[in-house]
């Protein structure tokens, strides 16, 4: 059959949809199916123990089955987003997309059901029917009044969580926006007056949160597309809309704009006129919500009230509420918890934490997904954006802590701190791995240098240090550019609260060329030379600092080469005993974590330099919490080459031998070998060496610093370091791709002193 659209340019969205394969979803076993045994588990005979197990405690579904992270997102496609009454199949790729946003957001998981029943009373007996199936219910694009009915009936009869995210989602981020919104023109909930166009479910939903964040209900204005909402109004009027009836003989929204504090749009385009803005109070908050053309363009706003705050349903526009900020997290701190409903104390702990996430530092992260919008709080960042990291370990376990706090909630968390860190760590990699390390560094306040104090992650990671450890940031860097790059990236770190050297014009100065001088006299520089390198050379600036201890440890390498770092870092700090012996990289893997040396240091090392670091990576694996398993690694296994790589790991394995080293060591192998035990026993059983090597020492830097690049680009491995041993945690070398999240890591490290690890 002929395609009646060939001659039509294909849509990129439609490619999207179908390759390479149709839709947005699948799913995926998570226990291993591969033998008899397995299948005998999963299924016959086996099942029957959870199934029994269910049957004498329902609750135990959540420990057996997949239910207690599962969401179904129900629609009958009656108003879908801007297209209306589309029916239930063609609403389906909607639905499909909305399952994704659970599982990126919030890792929950979800299936799409699209209805074709019309009759609310009907659909809400087909909802209910699913609560076996189901953790919770999220109700979709479902027209209203029928949305009401439906979710009424739901909320009454399940006993799992049930939310219309068309109401509730719009109503919490609009709710939050406000908050927001309210705090920056110096008002208060119970003081302005709102009015607002459009009666259907998000508006009245919005009106009601409102309500309960502190509007009085007699100062809001409910207009729709046959005017205000009045006592004894009969046209297309509901019991929702009635509530909000106004005794006056005004009828338009011209008529009742005057004075209003907060207009809030969930209507159609062009319905708010630039003439109506202009009568409303001083700093009007504006929410022009319809999409994908609001009520009012934010250019007409600011040609009329150019301060007025302003958001929209857009995202080429500052402020966008999106529904995306509310329903993964919501559903998260719900299902952790087994909450039996979302009431209304879980909807305003949302409401809190979304605003309150607004009005702390940005994170680097999302500095990242967003790059060139200034994400500082103020009238144009009312609420996060919705890539912000942060939104699930803030919202999610606010929304759990209200349903433990109402008693909503089956399964009580025992400790809510270590839940939202448990949260946090499956957003930000690093961060249950990194916990000993940070809790260690909270026992010390140490003083960290940064070489290259003008780079804007160094910046947010100061600022980071500031506001969550008791380490002290110096800067290396001019100070104006540091407070140009700051405003330019919207971070509210105050430069007083870090000390700065500033390699132009530091009082300091002669005393550290004098230093240099003194350390470097009978190496072949001059008293001129040892001047030219204070003022340019912010490497070596650190350095000194760190010699004559005015800081603890420094961290450079965000630019250039790490043998030019290397380079001042042994001149000026290798003394004492002291001597760079390899560099570690912690590699964070979606199953385990893996140390990778060494990558930087030695490009050959010798035996006794292969000794010396696999001594030391054991040392630093122990600062995170981890037992060491050491494996050697060269081209020969177990002596069956007589490579230059084998030699020299055999005879590392002798040293270590002598050494009587209290930690586990194999070698010398493949890295197959290293990390399959079912290979190594093929090879060599009885390996003193179990289970899977935690730390890999290769023979050369160009094997090791392969196997880290390949970790980290097809892996997606995350990157712990370098960190750089043997110099007494005095300094560290990181590379040019470091995050920022990576130099908070790094200072994490830096900041514990030796005597914590050692």
């Amino acid at each position: 059959m002929e395609d009646i659209r060939s001659d039509k340019p294909r849509h990129p969205a439609l490619d999207y949809h179908e390759f390479p394969k149709p839709g947005k979803l699948e799913i995926r076993a998570t226990k291993p199916m591969a033998n008899g045994r397995d299948l005998s588990r999963a299924y016959s005979p086996g099942v029957a123990e959870a199934c029994l197990e269910i049957k004498a405690e329902p609750r135990d579904a959540a420990r057996y089955t997949a239910r207690g992270n599962l969401v179904a997102v129900v629609s009958n496609g009656t108003a879908v987003l801007g297209l209306g009454n589309i029916g239930a199949l063609a609403s389906k790729p909607v639905m499909e997309g909305k399952a994704v946003l659970f599982k990126k957001f919030a890792n929950i998981d979800c299936f799409d059901i699209e209805l074709n029943e019309s009759d609310p009373e009907k659909l809400a007996d087909i909802v209910c029917a699913m609560e076996p199936t189901f953790g919770a219910i999220n109700l979709e694009d479902i027209k209203a009044p029928d949305c009401f009915i439906v979710e009424k009936i739901c909320r009454e009869r399940m006993n799992i969580p049930v939310f219309h995210d068309d109401q509730h989602g719009t109503a919490i981020v609009v709710g939050a926006a406000v908050t927001n919104a309210l705090k920056i023109a110096g008002k208060k909930f119970e003081d302005i007056k709102i009015v607002s166009t459009g009666g259907g479910a998000a508006g009245i939903a919005c009106l009601n949160m409102l309500l309960k964040l502190g509007v009085k209900r007699e100062n809001v204005w409910l207009c729709d597309l046959n005017g205000l909402v009045y006592e004894g109004r009969q046209e297309d009027m509901n019991p929702h809309k009635a509530a909000y009836a106004q005794a006056s003989d005004l009828r338009t929204l011209d008529q009742v704009i005057d004075g209003a504090d907060l207009f809030l749009g969930l209507s159609g385009p062009g319905v708010l006129k630039a003439e109506m803005v202009s009568r409303m109070t001083k700093q009007p908050i504006i929410l022009a919500l319809a999409n994908p053309t609001p009520e009012i363009m934010p250019e007409e706003v600011r040609d009329v009230a150019p301060d007025a705050i302003m958001a929209t349903g857009r995202s080429d526009y500052p402020n966008q509420v999106n529904n995306v900020l509310c329903f993964p997290f919501i559903f998260r701190g719900a299902l952790d918890v087994g909450a039996t409903e979302i009431n209304d104390a879980m909807k305003i702990a949302c409401v809190e934490g979304i605003a309150e996430l607004a009005r702390i530092t940005t994170s680097a992260e999302a500095a990242a997904a967003y790059q060139g919008e200034k994400l500082t709080f103020g009238p144009d960042y009312l609420i996060p954006k919705p890539f912000d990291p942060r939104l699930m370990g803030i919202v999610a376990t606010a929304v759990a802590g209200a349903a433990m706090e109402t008693g909503v909630a089956e399964r009580p968390l025992p400790d809510i701190k270590a839940y939202k860190q448990k949260l946090d760590g499956s957003v930000f990699k690093s961060a249950l791995l990194m916990r000993p390390v940070f809790e260690a560094a909270a026992q010390a306040s140490r003083r960290i240098v940064f070489a290259e104090g003008e780079d804007e992650r160094v910046l947010r990671a100061a600022q980071a240090m500031i506001e969550e450890t008791t380490d002290t940031p110096i800067l290396i860097g001019r100070p104006d550019v540091m407070q140009m790059r700051c405003e330019r990236a919207g971070l509210t770190l105050d430069l007083n609260q870090t000390e700065i050297v500033n390699p132009e014009n530091d009082p300091r100065y002669r005393d550290y060329w004098g230093t240099y001088h003194d350390i470097m006299a009978r190496r072949g520089i001059t008293p001129d030379l040892a001047r030219a390198i204070m003022r340019t050379n912010t490497t070596a600036i650190a350095g000194v600092m760190v010699h004559r201890n005015e800081a603890d440890s420094m961290i450079c390498g965000t630019f250039g080469q790490f043998g030019w770092h290397l380079k001042y870092v042994r001149e000026i700090l290798a003394r004492g005993g002291l001597h760079p012996v390899g560099a570690l990289s912690l590699m964070i893997l979606e199953d385990e974590p893996l140390f990778i040396a060494d990558t930087h240091v030695h490009h050959m090392p010798t035996p006794m330099q292969i000794m010396e670091t696999a001594i030391g990576a054991a040392r630093h694996v122990r600062r995170f919490g981890l037992e060491p398993k050491i494996a050697l690694c060269s081209h020969s296994q177990f002596g069956n080459l007589d490579t230059d790589s084998g030699q020299r790991m055999r005879e590392a394995m002798n040293l270590l031998e002598a050494r009587e080293v209290d930690f586990c060591f194999e070698g010398e192998m493949h890295v197959d070998a290293a990390l399959d035990e079912t290979v190594r026993d093929r090879l060599l059983p009885g390996s003193r060496l179990k289970g899977s090597a935690n730390i890999l020492v290769f023979a050369n830097t160009d094997a090791a610093s392969g196997v880290r690049n390949i970790l980290k680009m097809k892996a997606n491995g995350l990157e712990v370091g370098p960190l750089l041993m043997g110099m007494g945690n005095k300094a560290h070398i990181v590379t040019p791709s470091i995050t920022t999240r990576g130099l908070l890591n790094m200072s994490a490290i830096a900041g514990t002193p030796v005597a914590h690890y050692s």
